[in-house]
C-alpha cells in the first residue's frame, strides 16, 4: 500500500527528538531503530566515507506514527560523513509507491526542471531509492520495495 511521509534529518540529535516525540504522541516505533553500525560495509555510496567509530551508534532510519497514519522518518546527517544540515536539507517528504513504473513516473515528473540528487537504484534495504529537489526546492525521497 502506497503512503507518504515526512523524512527529517538532525546533526546527531535524532534519538533524542524521536523519544520526545515518542513521548508526545504516545506511540511506538513502527520498526527497530537502525543505527550506522548496522549498514553494511559494502553499502556505502561511491566516494562516501564508512562511518566513523563516533558514528556508529548514530541513527541511520527511525520510523514513529504520529496522527492519521502519517509516519515521521529521520537520521543523523553527521558532518564526518559528508553532510552539512541547513533549512531546506533537513526535511523531505519521502514517497513510497507501490511499483516501479509508479515510482519511474513520479521521479521523472518531480524532477522535470529541478535537480537529481541520487539517481533511483537498488539499495541494501532492499528499496528502489533515489532524492531529488524539484523546481521549486522542495527535497523529494523515492523509496519503492523491490520486486
Amino acid at each position: 500500500m502506497p503512503r507518504t511521509s515526512t523524512y527529517l534529518n538532525f546533526a546527531r540529535t535524532t534519538e533524542q527528538a524521536f523519544l520526545f516525540y515518542k513521548s508526545v504522541f504516545g506511540t511506538e516505533f513502527c520498526a527497530p531503530t537502525m543505527r550506522f553500525k548496522d549498514i553494511p560495509n559494502n553499502a556505502c555510496q561511491p566516494g562516501q566515507p564508512a562511518p566513523s567509530a563516533a558514528d556508529q551508534n548514530l541513527i541511520v532510519h527511525i520510523e514513529l506514527p504520529i496522527l492519521g497514519g502519517h509516519v515521521l522518518m529521520g537520521t543523523d546527517a553527521p558532518e564526518s560523513m559528508g553532510f552539512t544540515l541547513t533549512n531546506g536539507n533537513n526535511i523531505s517528504i519521502n514517497l513510497e509507491p507501490d511499483t516501479r513504473p509508479e515510482t519511474d513516473r513520479l521521479f521523472k515528473a518531480l524532477g522535470d526542471g529541478g535537480k537529481i540528487e541520487m539517481p533511483l537504484q537498488e539499495m541494501f534495504w532492499g528499496g528502489y531509492f533515489g532524492t531529488l529537489v524539484d523546481k521549486f526546492g522542495l527535497r523529494w525521497m523515492f523509496n519503492c520495495a523491490s520486486k
